[in-house]
């Protein structure tokens, strides 16, 4: 019977962007799917900045782009119908505008057909998982397929089937939360004439609702149904046409592709690994869908588990790193889930007065305080994507901009033939260090059999003299002083990322590290927490204006 380093159960986002993810870097996949393609209608709608710099690590950027609208905002309308506030965000600090519309059904195709590129995936469609068992030397999966019952087995599992997993049922996992008597009905049209490009939420007590525009002429109406509605009832054509009609008249009479009940859960498993077994995307985390970020936690999932992952069945990363995937996913999904309920909360106010109030306050508030409108105005009540505890070095005293166990921003750097491109082409796959030209850093602060190094350059000219003095190392041009500001701000001269391009380390001039990488792999493999170190000091590490070495 063929083993597989890895299988995946679920051919949704989640599970497709972590097979690409494992493909890029070599290891073999097994895909399990039980249905007969990937799903044909559109769940989510709105993808992040975030998510598409991890696409953009799969190679297939270029082909998602095509099909997505970037860099849109969202309006909130008063229960008289004004607008009183608006979230259009503009910066792109890790590469791509923070929010952006798609079809889902078309992001799936897409990663699906990225997976043909390897003969190293092996996809399954109508294969369906009906039960697991660790073993010795991996876990065997039960496979009911259009042949009959087939047995596969795998070193490492990853559960990537929804919301009502059966992996995490079988493991016994159990979701910790909310589920809400709410109800929303969400209907899909097709045709969309009006070119109005952002999103606006309608915060009326009588009928909170949601307009959201997407791609190729589509529109997505959501309205929340009160206590006693009958789901079935408010299906009705009519009735639903009548809904949109009273928010724009134009829009009622396009055709319906798609429409549907459904009720939202605010819950966490309490568990998302069990020994070879691990939960990813809804089976570990099912997120309200007002701050739309339910399918990008998934894709968040997939980063995080993929490198490391890789770094276990290669052999290089000790198997105590993948414990590391639960300390540092779960909290920040579970602050992005109640971040989508205070969103929530605000878009359904109960009364007239509450509502009046609540508005009321914010739009004087963003007159009379300019912090406050550009808290709201560029999205920064988002958590940031940073870990409390995890595989990264922690430095308690530095004020580094983007501390370690935080995710690195991705400005545009130039080439020594002057082409620019963005930060993550440059660091390759795995491990990168990006260290400020002609300074002194570390000799060896990571011990793994590659590492990408990127000299970064403050001069405006491409002067020959560094390309010789850091022969091996890729040389780029700091365009914005980016790059520059951050090292500054840690007083470093160089970076260790991670390969998902969270901050692992800093590296400074004359001043001894708390502790090594090389203590930090240390201390997975003794199964203590990599994020807290012990309070004595390593020896400190030898110094070298040269690129850090490589090993051949």
């Amino acid at each position: 019977m063929k083993s597989h380093p890895v299988a995946i159960v679920g051919a949704g986002p989640t599970g497709l962007v972590l097979a690409n993810l494992l493909a890029c870097q070599g290891i073999p996949v097994l895909l399990l799917e039980r249905g007969a393609s990937t799903v044909d209608e559109a769940r989510a709608v709105t993808i992040d900045d975030e998510s598409l710099r991890t696409i953009q690590a799969t190679g297939l950027i270029e082909a998602v782009l095509a099909h997505v609208v970037q860099g849109y905002g969202v309006h909130y309308y008063s229960w008289r119908n004004r607008l009183f506030a608006r979230i259009e965000p503009t910066s792109t600090e890790y590469g791509y505008a923070k929010r952006n519309a798609f079809r889902q059904q078309v992001l799936v195709r897409d990663l699906l057909a990225g997976l043909a590129r390897f003969a190293h995936v092996e996809v399954c469609f109508l294969h369906t998982l009906q039960s697991f068992e660790s073993c010795a030397d991996g876990v065997r999966l039960q496979v009911e397929t259009p042949q009959g019952r087939r047995e596969f087995q795998c070193d490492w599992l990853v559960a990537c089937d929804g919301g009502r997993s059966p992996i995490r049922e079988q493991l016994g996992h159990v979701l910790q939360g909310s589920s809400y008597d709410e109800k929303w009905l969400i209907a899909d049209l097709l045709g969309r004439t009006s070119p109005f490009r952002h999103t606006r939420t309608y915060c009326d007590p009588v009928r909170p609702a949601i307009r959201l525009p997407g791609p190729q002429g589509t529109v997505r109406y959501e309205f929340m149904l009160h206590p006693g509605e009958d789901p079935e009832a408010v299906l009705d054509e009519a009735q639903l046409r009548s809904w949109i009609r009273h928010r724009d008249a134009a829009d009622a009479e396009l055709p319906i592709a798609r429409k549907v009940v459904y009720a939202f859960h605010a819950r966490v498993a309490d568990r998302w690994r069990a020994g070879r077994v691990f939960l990813a995307g809804d089976a570990a985390h099912l997120t309200p869908p007002f701050a739309g970020q339910g399918m990008n936690s998934g894709i968040r999932d997939a980063a995080n588990l993929a490198w490391k992952l890789a770094g276990v069945v290669r052999g290089e990363l000790p198997e105590g790193l993948l414990d590391t995937y639960e300390m540092e996913r779960k909290p920040h999904a579970w602050s992005l889930i109640q971040m989508a309920l205070r969103i929530g909360r605000f878009m359904q106010p109960k009364q007239v007065w509450t509502a009046a109030l609540a508005q009321g306050a914010l739009k004087v508030m963003s007159v009379l305080l300019p912090p406050v409108r550009d808290y709201v105005l560029h999205l920064k009540f988002k958590p940031q994507p940073r870990f409390a505890e995890g595989f990264f070095c922690r430095d308690e005293t530095s004020r580094a901009l983007v501390p370690p166990g935080q995710l690195l921003p991705q400005p545009r750097v130039e080439l020594a033939g002057g082409e620019r491109v963005l930060l993550d082409e440059v660091l390759g796959q795995g491990f990168a260090v990006l260290q400020l030209a002609g300074k002194p850093v570390p000799a060896t602060p990571v011990p793994l059999r590659t590492v990408r190094v990127v000299v970064v350059r403050r001069s405006d000219d491409f002067l020959p003299e560094l390309a010789d003095a850091h022969a091996g190392a890729t040389l780029v041009r700091d365009i914005d002083g980016t790059l520059e500001a951050l090292l500054a701000s840690a007083g470093a001269n160089a970076v260790v990322l991670r390969p998902d391009r969270y901050v692992l380390a800093y590296l400074r001039e004359g001043v001894a590290m708390r502790w090594s990488v090389q203590d930090l792999l240390d201390r997975l493999v003794a199964g203590r927490s990599p994020g807290r170190p012990d309070p004595a000091l390593v020896p400190s590490p030898t110094f070298s204006s040269s690129p850090l070495a490589q090993e051949p």
